[in-house]
Order: structure tokens, then C-alpha cells, then sequence
């Protein structure tokens, strides 16, 4: 079985003020590809969206000043609202789902390697509360949602790409997780919305150092500080990429140790060592790092099919978290759109 880990990550900043009142909120069209720089719309693929990068971010833009009538935040829920709504009126996707993450402490890494993410702090408390309604804006959206206890979003993801192209369908991942690279394959798409950057397959060792197969591979070597896998120390990024450059896999390369010696690599006797001496720690990273596209969820392809916005239900969500006009108005521009 393969497998995975997760990233999150809060980068750029942006924030704006909204003609509501009480409404500050994140701009993600400020992050929408110019229109000469936009691709022609990818009908036949599936959108795939790793929510956690986008709530998260949206936590540490949005102020914690945007709440609810009892004073709660809503922050995330209002930035996670404005990318969901900015991504369906500017792609009009036919197929989409959209991956949460549930725990950082029950996925089944956490049985292979107890440390797994130990050195993690939990979500704040304000923001643990804003999840469930994350997810119910998604299903008033109209848009398959998904999270499970024992794996993570990446495998989620892993698992609807790998049941989409066994139909033949082109998948866009839309993350900023360098992880979920690896599912990329010729025809898929690499999103980065928020650098405003989109990789297909012969981009990625240029952006992330080696081909979408062997980043599991990559991260077993270099480990991963921020999910707290040890790798083979003294193997930092560039030694790796230059190591799987020659050989495809840890397999191979640990079947050719010797030949690593002919390599121009500096130190080259003391990698040879390290990967001896660490062999052990860099299968078991690789365990960690490679996504599980086995993942036991139901995902036909015909529940992934974007459903009509529910503007009843989308404005008894906004309704309880005090939101203004701002997203309302999006909603009402996109059903307009797709009933003309």
C-alpha cells in the first residue's frame, strides 16, 4: 500500500475591506491568473481541493475580528467562502471534491510511528469550530466533501486521482502542498493558487527538484522537520535530487550503494554511510511520505459532479454567522450564470 503526509501552510497575506460594516475578508482575486494567462477550461477533468491550506490560510489573514452574533470568530469560514467562490465562478468545474483533514494523532502513520506529527500543536480552538461549518458551505456549494479519521486529505486526494484516471479523466490539484506533487502524471495540473502558478508534469522537477515519482522518495531521504520524520540525516535537498536523478527509487538506490561512490557528489563516502547506517529510518519515511491512493471512500464519478448551489441553505449558514453581502452576492452571480 502506499502512503502520505500533510503540510499546512499560511504564506502571503492579503486582506481588504468589504463594503459590510462588520466584513473584512481575504482577496483571493487578487490571486486569479491574468486572462490571457488562463488556460482553457478543463471540462473533462476533476478539481481536487486540499481544504486545509485554504482554511488555515484564511485563519491567519482574515481577522479574528470577523464574528458571530455571539462573538465566536468566523473568520476561516468567510476566507475559505471567498476561495470556494472565486474558484467556481472563475473555472466553472463539472467535477470537483474537495479533502479534509480530520486528526493529527489517529491516521494510520500515527501506528506506524508514534512521533508522527507529535511536534505538531493543535488547531486553536477558534478555529477548530470553524471546520464543520467549512464543510457544510462546501455541501450548500454543491460540492463532494470528504475527511476520514485514519487517513489524511493527501491520501484522500491520492485515492480520487488514482479512481479517476483508471477512467481516464485529467485531475487539477489545487494545494500548495508540496506532498501532493507526486500524484501529478502528463495531462494533470499542480495548482498553486496562491503563488498564482500551475505545473503540469514536465514542471515539477524544475519547481520541487525531482519527477512527481520519486518525491515520496525524496522526502524519505531529506525528512520532513515540520511532520517530524527524521530521514537520512546529513542528506539535504540537493544531494537527494541528485541522487534520484540516477536511480528511481530508494530500492535502487540502495541496491547500487557502491556505485554512489562514482557519483560527483561531495562527501560522497559519508553519504554512502548515512544511508547504511539510516536504511532502517529512510524506508520508514518513505512509508510516511507516500500518499495512500488506497484509501476506502465512496467516489464514483458521477457523485463528484458539481450539484446546483443550494442558495436557501448557502444563506441560512451565512444568516448564522452574521456574514454581509459580500459572498451572497457571489453566490446570486453564480446560480445567474449557470441558469441563463
Amino acid at each position: 500500500m502506499q502512503i502520505v503526509k500533510r503540510l499546512g501552510r499560511c504564506d502571503r497575506l492579503y486582506t481588504t475591506k468589504s463594503t459590510a460594516p462588520r466584513e473584512r475578508f481575504l482577496s483571493w482575486s487578487n490571486l486569479q491568473p491574468t486572462a490571457s494567462s488562463l488556460q482553457p477550461k478543463n471540462a473533462d477533468a476533476l478539481y481536487l481541493v486540499d481544504a486545509s491550506v485554504f482554511i488555515f490560510r484564511a485563519y491567519y489573514s482574515v481577522p479574528l475580528t470577523l464574528t458571530d452574533a455571539d462573538g465566536q470568530p468566523v473568520n476561516a469560514v468567510h476566507g475559505f467562502g471567498r476561495f470556494i467562490g472565486d474558484l467556481i465562478e472563475h473555472e466553472s468545474p463539472r467535477h470537483i471534491a474537495v479533502a479534509f483533514d480530520e486528526s493529527l494523532t489517529s491516521s494510520f502513520r500515527n501506528k506506524l510511528y508514534p512521533a508522527y506529527k507529535a511536534n505538531r500543536e493543535p488547531a486553536p480552538l477558534e478555529l477548530q469550530r470553524q471546520f464543520a461549518w467549512c464543510r457544510d458551505l462546501c455541501r450548500a456549494y454543491g460540492l463532494a466533501d470528504f475527511s476520514s479519521d485514519q487517513y489524511e486529505a493527501d491520501d484522500l486526494i491520492g485515492t480520487l486521482v488514482t479512481r479517476a484516471r483508471e477512467r481516464g479523466k485529467r485531475t487539477i490539484v489545487i494545494t500548495r502542498d508540496k506532498d501532493l506533487s507526486q500524484l501529478i502524471r502528463p495531462g494533470d495540473v499542480y495548482w498553486d493558487y496562491i503563488g498564482e502558478a500551475r505545473y503540469q508534469y514536465d514542471d515539477i522537477p524544475e519547481r520541487f527538484g525531482v519527477l512527481p515519482e520519486r518525491m515520496a522518495d525524496f522526502l524519505a531521504l531529506t525528512g520532513d522537520a515540520v511532520d517530524n520524520i527524521q530521514g537520512v540525516p546529513g542528506i539535504g535537498k540537493k544531494t537527494a535530487a541528485t541522487l534520484l536523478k540516477d536511480y528511481e527509487s530508494l530500492e535502487d538506490l540502495y541496491e547500487n550503494l557502491d556505485a554512489i561512490l562514482k557519483l560527483k557528489i561531495r562527501n560522497a563516502g559519508f553519504v554512502v554511510g548515512q544511508l547504511r547506517d539510516y536504511r532502517d529510518a529512510a524506508f520508514l519515511a518513505r512509508q510516511l511520505t507516500a500518499i495512500a491512493c488506497d484509501a476506502p471512500i465512496q467516489s464514483e464519478f458521477a457523485h463528484l459532479q458539481r450539484r446546483p448551489l443550494d442558495l436557501r441553505a448557502l444563506g441560512k449558514l451565512y444568516d448564522t454567522l452574521g456574514f454581509g453581502p459580500l459572498l451572497r452576492n457571489q453566490a446570486q452571480r453564480i446560480v445567474a450564470k449557470y441558469t441563463a
